[in-house]
């Protein structure tokens, strides 16, 4: 399946997902987080796709609301997309696709730990980069601050 085949049999078949024009090589989609676990089983599931191998998950700060993006692929059909969301800046949730693809478990965790995005029906929501006792807040957010941590400007 080539790239512009799996475009196609996405916009088919997976209509929750939006093909965002980004012009990355592989395809971005947006959805509703509403709809992850949704979209995540149909993905893994689909014969045609078979996305089985979760290559990467991260949250990054946006200023004005979280965005959880995806990076998934199918080994045997040699294809790759992501996908994201956005979520609220102030309680910030969403559901764990650990028992879609297992490999999310860490992936949770940090960005749990780092950005403070809950994790609903995790198995094991617990620190792993951060001390136990950490309690200045989640560090990768950009308002966050510490009394040691000094700033550098933007540029």
């Amino acid at each position: 399946m080539t790239k512009d085949e799996l475009k196609s049999y996405i916009s088919s078949n997976f209509p929750a997902m939006t093909l965002l024009e980004t012009g990355r090589f592989d395809p971005l989609y947006e959805i509703n987080p509403a709809k992850l676990l949704e979209v995540a089983r149909a993905l893994h599931d689909d014969e045609k796709l078979k996305f089985d191998f979760l290559c990467n998950m991260h949250g990054q700060d946006t200023k004005e609301n979280f965005e959880v993006v995806y990076s998934i692929a199918s080994i045997d059909n040699k294809l790759r997309l992501d996908f994201k969301f956005k979520l609220p800046y102030d309680k910030a949730e969403v559901d764990s696709v650990q028992p879609v693809w297992p490999a999310a478990g860490w992936y949770e965790r940090e960005m749990w730990e780092l950005y403070g995005i809950n994790v609903r029906n995790h198995n094991n929501l617990k620190r792993f980069l951060l001390p136990d006792d950490w309690d200045q807040g989640h560090p990768m957010r950009k308002d966050w601050d510490a009394p040691d941590f000094i700033r550098f400007p933007e540029l």
